[in-house]
């Protein structure tokens, strides 16, 4: 007589307090770029006014836990506050942000990461490394796996993530990349927090290229009045200034930099909200912020002529919608060759993942 179990209800096990508490850390510390002080100031409150902790763990417990499991340090001498995230937080960021948006996109869209297009023919190179999220299953050499699996149970039968082993692959077509963010004071004006987006996209591409395509270069440029590179580890600590719209200082620093690099695959892809309204002459500033300044938008319209020269094409993702500021974008894009979407900030990640994504797959 054959048996068998009805499954009436599901009970999903409760979280660990820690691991229930920590992604509201994470991310209370990105929006306050990484003031720790302030990040758990704020837990605090939230927790005064919603009880999100008990007697039996605390608040201060998490905190300890915190200092405990690797995520926070004491701060160094001469230091401002009490507390610094480590590197171990930074990581645990730019893993979040990845999961968060390309996670979901990877969901929505069957999975189909993998470029197949002509130019980017990936060739096996002899080498292995373990597995990493959104690499190709085809990629998996289950032989060795198995092996991995033996060495470390005794049997194949218990074969786990970790003991999966991919062929080591390498794009003929690398490709550079520029990402420029817009730190203008517009990116938290009005009510709207814009920035926090931006960085979570850019720490996301980031963590995708590091896992993803190792041999591809990427530069995060943030521009305001002026521009300036921000590594990889500093980007949850972007702040943005009371500062005007520099469009022209980012493109040029972004020329620069790709002009240093060999690959011929070279591209630009723009955050921003707002229209140019600043540029630098000398040691001098001249900023217009009414309207659409005839100097400024030449000085920036020359540039998307510049790049479309070079072969450097610039997706511009606009997180503003005013009919004449899409106008002026339309304008910069058709010069330029390149691609514009008008996103609202929920959309912004799937956008510049999926161009990203058909970027490779086609010789820019």
């Amino acid at each position: 007589m054959q048996t068998g179990y009805l499954i009436t209800r599901f009970v999903a096990p409760e979280k660990d307090p820690f691991d229930r508490l920590l992604p509201m850390f994470r991310e209370l510390l990105l929006i306050s770029s990484g003031n720790v002080e302030e990040t758990l100031d704020w837990l605090r409150e939230v927790d005064r006014q919603h009880q999100i902790t008990d007697k039996d763990y605390t608040m201060e417990d998490f905190i300890e836990e915190l200092f405990e499991r690797g995520y926070l340090r004491q701060a160094t001498p001469g230091s401002k506050g009490g507390a610094q995230a480590t590197e171990k937080a930074d990581r645990m960021m730019r893993e979040a942000a990845l999961e968060q948006i390309f996670g979901k996109l990877k969901r929505d869209t069957g999975g189909q990461h993998r470029s197949t297009g002509i130019g980017n023919k990936e060739e096996w190179q002899g080498s292995y490394h373990s597995y990493n999220f959104g690499d190709p299953l085809e990629d998996i050499d289950l032989s060795l796996s198995m092996q991995e699996a033996m060495r470390r149970t005794g049997s194949w039968r218990h074969m786990e993530e970790q003991d999966l082993r991919v062929r080591e692959s390498e794009s003929k077509s690398k490709v550079a990349t520029v990402l420029l963010i817009d730190i203008s004071h517009s990116m938290i004006l009005y009510g709207e927090d814009r920035i926090t987006p931006a960085k979570k996209v850019a720490m996301a591409l980031a963590e995708l290229v590091r896992r993803k395509y190792p041999g591809d270069h990427l530069e995060i440029v943030a521009f305001g009045n002026d521009a300036h590179r921000i590594s990889i580890k500093d980007l949850p600590y972007l702040q943005v200034g009371p500062f005007h719209t520099n469009t022209v200082a980012g493109l040029e620093m972004a020329l620069d930099i790709l002009r240093r690099h060999r690959s011929a695959n070279k591209q630009i892809f723009m955050i921003t909200d707002g229209k140019p309204t600043c540029l630098k002459e000398g040691k001098s500033y001249y900023k217009n912020s009414f309207g659409l300044d005839e100097k400024i938008l030449n000085r920036t319209l020359n540039l998307a002529e510049v790049c479309r020269r070079q072969s450097i094409p610039v997706t511009t993702f606009m997180v503003a919608q005013d009919p004449w500021l899409v106008e002026f974008v339309e304008e910069f894009t058709e010069i330029n060759g390149g691609r514009a979407f008008f996103s609202d900030l929920e959309g912004l990640g799937s956008l510049v993942f999926r161009d990203f994504e058909k970027n490779r797959k086609k010789r820019l």
